[in-house]
């Protein structure tokens, strides 16, 4: 829970540029930031202490170990203790620190690290300490107390929507520009509740886009904003209570970010925009992330063996696994495309991988034989080119099954950058080849996103945030987040 406020130095750090930033805050999102923040970490604490003693119910229930007697005030205690230190050590790695979230892919990546952590701390004293809980206990609230953590976060993220559908802790939302990035700022907006922000206007200089409808994303037309053609005047952002003004055309001059930026401050409006990633030269300017549209953290990929050579070989070790646990899957799969359609069973394309190097990807087939082999994806889901088993398994992504034969290969990853086709690869700027400094993968930031609705080559703000910020906890929170993802059939 908790919610983020738009801090105009952690979304614009560009120097030259004038914001506006606003001289009081309404109390009462202050108010609700700080409930929200208590609520968190009570919360917190009672699902830690929950996961914990749910974990020694089932040591008692399944006669783990050598069953010794523990007094139930002492495993409450123990419970209690070891809950304070979990969120004590949330707190350190910034749970409850304001931020932009980044799909909760953080989030869960903080309750990973912070789970391996707390028990790097607690297991050791074991071996001093016997009279307290038993290691059985221990290895089983491991896999209890994060499952159930992230479980809660879920949860909290829903009731935070619907506290805002009240009218609680929401910030009045004005986003400029209708274009590609105005309409992907809006979709991640509505996709991130917990920052407690409501699109409420858009306005695009263009009088041809005047009544047009913007939705949300290109799945469900679920929310959307009429584009408006007006001028951005103080009298607007009072008129509609306009909190935030989001700049969403990444080539505006800086003349005219200056002038919102003066009606912005005289209606007491923060101001906050999408860089222009060309602009940008130093690659050690860090910009925070938006739903991944924010990101302009330019550092190149840096080489870090050990982690490499771990993710590796988990990816072969999981495909292998994933392989023969799905391989009935596959059977059915087989025979469904071969009674539907003509052709194959298997679909293969040559894609791009790591540092240029051409690979062959396998699918299960989804369209019929006579749709050219390289174009762009499908753009809805009744494209003529895919067949009626390919649009449940497009939908399903079951199509993508057999890409795990390409881990075991080594040449995709479990979780990375989509690989891209070769037309598309070899018109990549040197700024855009940056995607191909690691191996791609089956699961990534744009995979789970809002923008998984617009081509890949279009959504470069993903894959650089995760280029830049990889590590082992991260890939499993986006192996979660996509098994979440797949099982909610998005």
């Amino acid at each position: 829970m908790g919610t983020a406020r738009f801090k105009v130095s952690e979304l614009a750090a560009s120097p030259g540029f004038t914001l506006g930033q606003s001289r009081a805050k309404a109390m009462s999102t202050d108010q609700f930031e700080r409930f929200t923040t208590i609520s968190e970490i009570t919360i917190d604490l009672f699902t830690t202490f929950l996961a914990v003693m749910a974990s020694f119910g089932l040591y008692s229930l399944f006669h783990l170990g050598k069953q010794l007697y523990y007094s139930p005030e002492k495993v409450a205690l123990g419970a209690v203790a070891f809950a304070f230190l979990f969120v004590y050590l949330l707190e350190r790695d910034g749970t409850y620190t304001p931020a932009i979230s980044l799909l909760r892919i953080r989030e869960t990546e903080r309750i990973l690290r912070v789970t391996l952590t707390a028990f790097g701390l607690v297991f050791p004293a074991t071996f001093f300490l016997s009279h307290l809980f038993s290691r059985y206990v221990l290895l089983t609230a491991i896999f209890a107390v994060p499952t159930m953590l992230i479980l809660e976060k879920q949860l909290a993220s829903r009731v935070i929507r619907n506290l805002h559908t009240r009218g609680y802790g929401i910030q009045n939302v004005l986003i400029y520009g209708a274009g590609a990035t105005g309409r992907r700022m809006f979709s991640a907006l509505i996709r991130s509740p917990k920052l407690g922000l409501r699109p409420v206007l858009m306005i695009d200089d263009n009088p041809a886009l005047e009544g047009q409808s913007v939705f949300a994303d290109g799945y469900r037309r679920e929310h959307s904003l009429s584009v408006r053609s007006e001028p951005l005047t103080r009298e607007l952002f009072l008129s509609q209570g306009v909190g935030l003004v989001l700049v969403g055309i990444p080539s505006i001059a800086r003349e005219r970010l200056d002038s919102i930026a003066v009606e912005a401050a005289a209606a007491n409006c923060n101001v906050a925009f999408v860089p222009e990633l060309s602009r940008v030269k130093d690659s050690s300017t860090s910009y925070a992330d938006f739903d991944g549209l924010l990101v302009a953290s330019l550092n190149g990929s840096s080489s870090r063996p050990a982690y490499e050579i771990a993710k590796a070989t988990v990816d072969r070790m999981g495909a292998l696994l994933l392989i023969l646990l799905t391989l009935p899957a596959w059977l059915v799969i087989a025979a469904l495309i071969r009674l539907d359609s003509k052709g194959p069973v298997f679909f293969y394309q040559t894609r791009i991988g790591r540092r240029g190097v051409p690979f062959r990807m396998f699918k299960f087939r989804s369209m019929r034989v006579d749709a050219p082999k390289y174009g762009y994806h499908p753009s809805g889901t009744f494209d003529p080119r895919v067949t009626r088993v390919g649009r449940w398994l497009r939908r399903s992504s079951l199509d993508e099954l057999p890409q795990l034969l390409n881990v075991l290969l080594g040449t995709m990853s479990l979780v990375g950058p989509r690989p891209e086709m070769p037309f598309i690869a070899e018109k990549y700027t040197p700024f855009e080849q940056q995607r191909l400094a690691v191996t791609p993968g089956i699961t990534g930031l744009w995979q789970i996103s809002a923008d998984r609705a617009f081509m890949i080559h279009e959504n470069l703000q993903y894959d650089l945030y995760y280029i830049h910020n990889r590590n082992f906890f991260m890939d499993i929170a986006l192996l979660v987040h996509t098994l979440m993802f797949a099982m909610r059939g998005v």
